[in-house]
């Protein structure tokens, strides 16, 4: 999956969990957990809207891959 798609999925599954979040500058880096209180609920909804937008299973054991945008994006792109 090219990078730039994968990062308008991850934002947008982002911002349906989070829409506060959106206009917000987000660190790409940042552990989205710990630093825009993400809840258990809300990330395991953000691993559900990202397979939802991709298609594509997303085993529990790679959830911790997707804790920031930029680990999100990758993962993705390389699925």
């Amino acid at each position: 999956m090219d990078t730039q798609v994968a990062r308008d999925i991850v934002l947008k599954a982002l911002y349906e969990v989070a829409p506060d979040l959106e206009g917000v500058e987000v660190k790409s880096d940042a552990d989205l957990r710990r630093f825009y209180d993400i809840d258990s609920v809300d990330y395991l909804s953000f691993i559900i809207q990202l397979h939802k937008q991709t298609g594509r299973d997303i085993p529990e054991a790679d959830y911790p891959k997707l804790t920031s945008i930029d680990r999100a994006v990758a993962y993705l792109a390389q699925i």
